[in-house]
């Protein structure tokens, strides 16, 4: 009934069709809940600190016991992004996601498109669509796999700066994100 759930491509994507092709013909779906995340030209990391202020408090105790303290300052304007991948772990890795995001939220659907090589400000990177009957559902859902992609897909993403290239790792306020779910980082 769905197109696959996973994607990873270095084509841009159609935000509308991907849409319309998840929510096809099934008159269940009330609710679709979407994420389009774009290249940004700078790059910011904030501290643990920072991250852990607007979570709970078991989601701000998971998050201190993983990552360490990074700085606050700007990292530079980023001239382009390029993410790198290895096929079939990273699917296998994404499908994983979304079956746990079908048996925490009341789903019916999800599609993960994520891009890879060359991209450049404004460029799309990725997009998470989930379909449900309501509303709650689909953007918790979205949310969670957002917040799971961020953290634990298999990426590996160098940013190209006026100082150089450099290898990114997950940002604190990611891995402060995951906590908030109950799960702690595994890539520190």
């Amino acid at each position: 009934m769905y197109p696959p759930r996973v994607l990873i491509t270095t084509d841009d994507f159609n935000l509308a069709d991907e849409v319309a092709a998840l929510r096809a013909n099934d008159k269940r779906v009330g609710a679709v809940c979407t994420f389009t995340g774009t290249v940004r030209d700078r790059n910011m990391t904030p501290t643990l600190a920072t991250a852990c202020a607007a979570l709970p408090p078991e989601g701000a105790e998971l998050a201190r016991g993983g990552p360490s303290l990074r700085s606050a300052a700007p990292q530079g304007d980023v001239l382009s992004m390029e993410l790198e991948h290895y096929p079939g772990m990273t699917e296998k890795a994404i499908e994983a996601m979304i079956d746990e995001a079908l048996s925490r939220f009341d789903i019916f659907g999800a599609r993960v498109i994520h891009r890879v090589g060359l991209l450049q400000p404004l460029d799309q990177v990725v997009m998470v669509a989930v379909v449900s009957a309501h509303r709650g559902e689909s953007f918790k859902a979205c949310e969670f796999l957002m917040d799971y992609l961020k953290t634990q897909a298999p990426f590996w993403k160098k940013e190209e700066t006026a100082q150089g290239a450099r290898w990114v790792d997950a940002r604190v306020s990611d891995d402060a994100a995951l906590a908030k779910w109950g799960i702690g980082a595994t890539n520190a």
